[in-house]
């Protein structure tokens, strides 16, 4: 994305061809399902989801046919993943910030 950044991630997602755009929605809403009670925002140009910290970032797939999905730990490692694992470990970055709180 060139120019001005989008500073919701609704308006991100609208920057979106249809084809990729509806993969995102799909994205965000297995975030949301695995992760109801976290904020949404923008965080690093992409959409970020925060649940006492960030939580997880998804972006646009830079190579067609990709996905696109990469989860960073708190660690600093990414990996490029499936909504099933992104699902539980999702889930499982809720509960170990909610034993930490």
């Amino acid at each position: 994305m060139k120019g001005k950044k989008p500073a919701t991630v609704d308006a991100y997602l609208a920057t979106m061809p249809a084809a990729t755009r509806s993969k995102l929605e799909d994205l965000r809403r297995t975030i949301r399902a695995a992760a109801p009670d976290a904020t949404e925002k923008i965080g690093y140009g992409i959409p970020t989801y925060v649940f006492h910290g960030n939580l997880v970032h998804f972006a646009r797939p830079r190579e067609p046919g990709l996905l696109g999905l990469r989860v960073h730990d708190d660690l600093g490692h990414a990996r490029e993943l499936g909504t099933d694992v992104l699902l539980d470990l999702t889930r499982a970055g809720v509960r170990v910030r909610e034993r930490d709180v």
